[in-house]
C-alpha cells in the first residue's frame, strides 16, 4: 500500500520516453489536469529514460547510468507525478533494489518514495472532482500490467471515468489480461506478443466501446497498431487526453 501524502503545491512532472517521441498531447494534458487542481508543476528539461528497457535486458550498470540522470534532475523533496504506470513502476519499485550496494542507494530510495502514478495521485491526493462537458460515449479501459501489479492503480482510472456524467464505461472481461507488448518482450517473441494482442482487440470489441484508454502509452501503441491492421474503428487514446477533453474541452 502506498502512503497517501498530503497534497502539495510543487510536483514534478515525468514525462516519458513515449510521451515525449508519440504522445506528447497526452503529456500536456497529464500536466494541465494538476495544473487545474492549483499545483505547480515543474518539467526538468533534462529528464530521460527511466532506464527499464536497459535493466529488463540484464544490463545493470547502464540502467544505473540512466537512472542517476534522473536523480540529478528531480532533486527537489516534491512527488514526481508519472503518466504511466510502467516508467513509475520502475523507479518506484525498482530503483531501491538497482542501487542496492551503491554509493547513492539512500538517494534512490529517497527518490523512490516521491513517484506516484497520475491518475492515483489525481484520486487519492488531489481528490479531483470531475465535472462531465462532452457528448455521450461508450469507452473501455486497460490497465497495463506494471500499474496493475506494482503499482496497485486498478480501480482509480476507472472511478475517474464512471464520475463523467455523460461517460458509459464498460469493463473488459479480462481487465487483468497483458496486451502483449512489454517492451523488448514484443520483439524477442513476436507471435506471442501478437496472439496476445489480437485477444485483446477483440476483448474491447466485445464491449461496443467506441474509445479504449490507458494510463500506458506502450499498450497504446502495441494495441492501436493492431486495431489499425485490423480495420477496427475503436479510437486508442491515454487517459490523460481523454479526461481534459472531458472536463475541460479541447
Amino acid at each position: 500500500m502506498i502512503p497517501i501524502p498530503d497534497k502539495p503545491d510543487t510536483v514534478y512532472f515525468f514525462g516519458t520516453c513515449l510521451i515525449d517521441l508519440f504522445y506528447p498531447e497526452a503529456g500536456l494534458a497529464g500536466i494541465d489536469l494538476l495544473q487545474r487542481q492549483g499545483i505547480r508543476v515543474v518539467y526538468p528539461q533534462g529528464q530521460s529514460c527511466c532506464a527499464q528497457p536497459a535493466r529488463n535486458c540484464g544490463f545493470a550498470e547502464d540502467a544505473r547510468a540512466v537512472a542517476r540522470n534522473q536523480l540529478r534532475h528531480f532533486p527537489k523533496p516534491w512527488p514526481i507525478v508519472v503518466p504511466s504506470g510502467s516508467c513509475a513502476g520502475m523507479m518506484r519499485e525498482h530503483y531501491p533494489e538497482l542501487f542496492a550496494g551503491e554509493p547513492d542507494e539512500a538517494e534512490a530510495r529517497a527518490f523512490a518514495d516521491r513517484v506516484f502514478e497520475l491518475t492515483w495521485f489525481l484520486v487519492h491526493v488531489c481528490k479531483i472532482a470531475v465535472h462531465d462537458q462532452g457528448a455521450p460515449v461508450r469507452v473501455t479501459f486497460h490497465g497495463s500490467c506494471h500499474s496493475q501489479r506494482e503499482m496497485g492503480v486498478r480501480d482509480e482510472p476507472k472511478q475517474l471515468l464512471r464520475d463523467l456524467s455523460n461517460v458509459t464505461f464498460v469493463e473488459l472481461a479480462r481487465p487483468a489480461e497483458c496486451c502483449g507488448f512489454g517492451g523488448t518482450f514484443s520483439v524477442r517473441l513476436p507471435e506471442v506478443s501478437g496472439a496476445m494482442v489480437a485477444d485483446k482487440v477483440a476483448d474491447i470489441a466485445e464491449t461496443g466501446a467506441a474509445e479504449v484508454l490507458s494510463g500506458d502509452c506502450g499498450c497504446l501503441l502495441n494495441i492501436s497498431g493492431a486495431m489499425a491492421k485490423n480495420g477496427s474503428p475503436v479510437r486508442a487514446r491515454h487517459i490523460a487526453e481523454f479526461l481534459k477533453e472531458r472536463c475541460y474541452g479541447k
